[in-house]
């Protein structure tokens, strides 16, 4: 009879203690390039996706529409490789600092943040 391999440690204690997540145990990562700053695309984490991320250097999310963890590139090509992680004052998003290999959206754009809404009314310049 052979044991059981442990299974992976998981989220860093004073990590997770950081983390305000949703209802769903989730938390908004925002993504941006790490030297210019260009905002990339929203995504969500829960505690595993964030402790991958941390010990691979690779973006991970949670797709909420099909149920399980995704690495940002491994089917397209166009990899995340994180320089940073912050966390916001509430711990409720954070904010991931990355470098981008080609585009960041599905759509083949470099940013999700491609499209402009029509000018506010009344807003002045």
């Amino acid at each position: 009879m052979s044991a059981a391999s442990p299974s992976p440690p998981g989220l860093a204690p004073e990590v997770a203690a950081l983390l305000r997540r949703d209802p769903a145990g989730l938390v908004a990562a925002v993504v941006q390039q790490h030297d210019s700053r260009e905002v990339l695309m929203v995504a969500w984490m829960d505690d595993e996706a964030l402790r991958r991320t941390l010990t691979t250097g690779r973006a991970t999310y949670w797709s909420r529409s099909r149920e399980e963890y995704w690495v940002k590139g491994e089917t397209s090509g166009n990899r995340q490789w994180v320089r940073e992680v912050r966390v916001d004052c509430d711990g409720d998003a954070l904010l991931l600092l990355v470098d981008q290999e080609g585009a960041a959206c599905h759509t083949g754009e470099r940013s999700c943040f491609h499209r402009e809404l029509p000018a506010v009314q009344g807003a002045s310049s």
